[in-house]
């Protein structure tokens, strides 16, 4: 018999607040790790409130963690759950670079510290639809553009100058999919307490009007939902899916209104809390199993990025020059938002290396993509999974922007113009993925 064993554990990374753009705490920011262990293998799975997580620190926090629980670093995981109310890890700037360097030090505590509670464990996992909370955010219109959250946007008319906002009228339908299914993975002592749950769903926030705060957004409020159900502390982690084109932002219905900052944020918190409890006490007594197989595959996955030519840097120089990002949805961010990636192409090589995960877990497997991915491309991986189910997590171990499919480049749009990868990127990554996904299955 493979006896699994489990662990998990949670650090705080709640930035202090000197010398951040944030003013309050609403509440804190943690790395949550879980530590799987059966025969000669363990594997370790750390998500952390951050909107992204660099490469350079996800490695760091893995040569921390293997050096503290001898872990291989390509059998752990470092993912980011993609919260806009916290410090981004793509600045240069002194603080930045501090508070990261500090990051991957809490992190790879939490997977020491969830490796040191293995205890033997029991283990189920299902999956359910929860449709209302996902929408595309990227809609044709009708001059033919494909726009990001256009209701509210402004534009210039070219007739008179003026400007204006974009309005639902103008919409034609949405230019993709969405992603329905949450996965979830359930752990349990011998007695059945709960010691984690880790699930999946497709959600790239959700908003909540002060962004002055620092919050895991509805990532940690799902994980105090799950607690308040189950009676217990349990460790409730949500790895974000594919959801670079996804919000929860409905442009063709009605939004919902804020009776108070963070109501939207706990009600979907709530809505995906309870579809996962659900799932969770569904399972029957005989389905839940202790003998259990665990694998993992890593590969230095290369990608091609952008090309720009020394005229558009030229003009992308003299557009930047003393202006300041005019911000979302403003007239002119596009502009500003290619001018900003033909300088940022115009420092990077050819192409880049990055890495791709996948690990099973019986007859489970879970694909971990880096860095911001249309969801699309997660689906194909479904798709062609060979395993039963399969969760397919995103803004793992690296980041380096929107990875569009090769549709969404052609259709255009803020998520291309910030994209620096090469079309074809997002097919070469579904299939270092499948890839990955037949190896730990064979």
């Amino acid at each position: 018999m493979r006896q699994l064993h489990a662990g998990a554990a949670r650090s705080v990374i709640t930035p202090t607040i000197g010398g951040w753009q944030h003013g309050n705490v609403h509440d804190d920011l943690y790395s949550k790790a879980l530590v799987l262990a059966s025969g000669d293998a363990t594997i370790a799975f750390a998500v952390c409130d951050l909107p992204v997580i660099a490469k350079r620190d996800a490695d760091r926090a893995k040569e921390i963690a293997e050096k503290l629980t001898g872990i291989p670093a390509t059998n752990i995981m470092v993912a980011a759950t993609h919260t806009h109310y916290a410090p981004f890890d793509a600045s240069d700037a002194p603080h930045y670079q501090a508070y990261f360097e500090w990051v991957a030090g809490r992190v790879a505590d939490s997977i020491m510290m969830a490796k040191r509670q293995l205890r033997p464990a029991l283990i189920s996992y299902g999956s359910g639809m929860v449709p209302g909370e996902v929408f595309h955010r990227r809609y044709w219109m009708k001059d033919g553009t494909v726009l990001m959250n256009p209701v509210g946007s402004e534009y210039r008319d070219p007739a008179t100058g003026e400007v204006r906002q974009h309005t639902k009228e103008e919409i034609v339908r949405p230019a993709g999919t969405v992603d329905p299914e949450v996965g979830a993975l359930f752990l349990l002592d011998e007695a059945r307490h709960p010691i984690a749950v880790l699930a999946n769903y497709a959600l790239h926030y959700v908003n909540a009007p002060d962004y002055s705060e620092i919050s895991a957004n509805y990532f940690g409020a799902f994980e105090r939902a799950l607690q308040r159900m189950s009676q217990s502390n349990l460790v409730g982690i949500m790895l974000n899916g594919c959801c670079g084109d996804v919000n929860n932002e409905d442009h063709l219905g009605e939004q919902d209104p804020y009776p108070y900052d963070y109501y939207r944020v706990d009600r979907v918190a709530d809505v995906v809390a309870c579809e996962v409890y659900q799932l969770w006490r569904s399972v029957r007594y005989s389905r839940w199993t202790g003998d259990v197989g665990i694998s993992a595959a890593s590969e230095a996955w290369e990608y091609r990025t952008g090309s720009v030519t020394p005229e558009e840097v030229a003009e992308a120089e003299a557009f930047l020059k003393d202006r300041k990002p005019p911000g979302w949805g403003k007239v002119d961010w596009l502009d500003w938002v290619k001018a900003w990636r033909s300088l940022r192409l115009s420092k990077m090589g050819s192409s880049q290396i990055s890495q791709v995960q996948a690990f099973r877990i019986g007859d489970l497997a879970i694909a971990a993509l880096p860095t911001e991915v249309f969801v699309e491309i997660g689906l194909d991986i479904k798709r062609r999974s060979p395993f039963k189910q399969t969760i397919v997590g995103e803004l793992a171990n690296d980041w380096f922007g929107y990875l569009p499919t090769d549709a969404g480049f052609e259709q255009g749009g803020y998520e291309t113009l910030a994209s620096r990868c090469a079309p074809g990127t997002g097919q070469s990554l579904a299939d270092c993925a499948v890839r990955l996904l037949r190896k730990v299955a064979s």
